[in-house]
């Protein structure tokens, strides 16, 4: 696990911040960050996430860490703007600017066994970022890789050139058939696994409804599924247990036990009922910080207040 520490003007040690260096958007509501963290970049492994907080003020944000460059010292992040605290980044996370504070990389990572002869890797809205470091991991050990990838429509594609440079196969299923096959990623899989018969495991990171579709689709074939799972989350380091899942007869707890899971093993309906449980709380909030944005609006001479307060 790694932490920034500097000094300020007292002597005393202070959480670090981390530059961003480059942002790209994929859609209104979606983004890239490359931070510099080279520490973190160096200890990163497919699977594994990160909790950051934009300013000394700010919710701590659990995010899969979609690529990491050891050479380059940098972690790559991709946000979906939905909430308060994310629609903050959005706002906020420009290159020149730093986050205030990252800690990680934590979770288990995911397990890329040079046993898993032909895999596939199916990714669905912004799991299609976390898929990417498993597929290349899954492909330097050695591994037949068939990509996977769903979008609502083609002008919401993104990193296809990446994915088409690691994967012997790929297919990309769209809501509206603008491109690959018209359909759900299930759709993709029953093709791939009608032409790929041997496949030994499939890993699903998407929507949780998406994950359990996959899990649903693969039951009867008996082919092992694992997805990562995205309960709520607040310290990260199994103290909270807020993060608790069901699988199977026990119960796990996403941060320290996964967020990889056996798909076929998840009690999903128990996970759709926990992901509701803060949702006036996260209404309120959104409306708290739209308010300040309006006000803001009006008086544009007026400080900006990173918390929103």
């Amino acid at each position: 696990m790694s932490v920034g520490i500097r000094q300020n003007g007292s002597g005393k040690g202070v959480t670090s911040s981390f530059p961003i260096l480059t942002r790209t958007d994929f859609s209104k509501s979606t983004f890239l960050v490359e931070i510099e963290h080279p520490v973190m970049a160096k200890a990163a492994r497919p699977g594994q996430f990160v909790i950051v907080m934009l300013h000394e003020q700010g919710e701590r944000i659990p995010l899969t860490i979609a690529d990491f460059d050891r050479d380059k010292g940098t972690i790559t992040l991709v946000v979906q703007a939905v909430g308060k605290s994310t629609r903050e980044m959005q706002l906020l996370c420009k290159p020149g600017r730093d986050i205030y504070a990252m800690l990680g990389p934590l979770g288990i990572p995911s397990e890329i066994s040079s046993k898993t002869k032909k895999v596939i890797c199916v990714g669905g809205g912004l799991g299609i970022a976390p898929i990417y470091p498993q597929a290349r991991a899954f492909k330097e050990a050695g591994a037949h890789v068939i990509g996977i990838l769903g979008f609502r429509s083609s002008n919401l594609m993104f990193w296809e050139e990446k994915f088409r440079a690691i994967c012997d196969d790929f297919i990309i299923c769209t809501d509206d058939g603008s491109a690959g096959i018209q359909g759900l990623v299930t759709a993709g899989i029953e093709a791939a696994v009608k032409q790929h018969p041997d496949v030994d495991e499939v890993v699903a990171i998407g929507p949780p409804v998406m994950m359990r579709a996959c899990a649903e689709t693969t039951r009867p074939y008996g082919i092992k599924t694992m997805v990562s799972l995205n309960p709520i989350m607040v310290d990260g380091t199994g103290m909270c247990g807020g993060c608790r899942v069901k699988v199977g007869d026990e119960i796990k707890f996403a941060c320290v036990d996964g967020p990889d899971f056996d798909g076929h093993k998840v009690d999903f309906a128990d996970l759709f009922t926990r992901l509701q449980r803060y949702r006036p709380e996260e209404a309120e909030a959104m409306e708290r910080y739209s308010e300040s944005c309006r006000r803001l609006a009006l008086a544009p001479d007026a400080a900006p207040s990173e918390g929103g307060k």
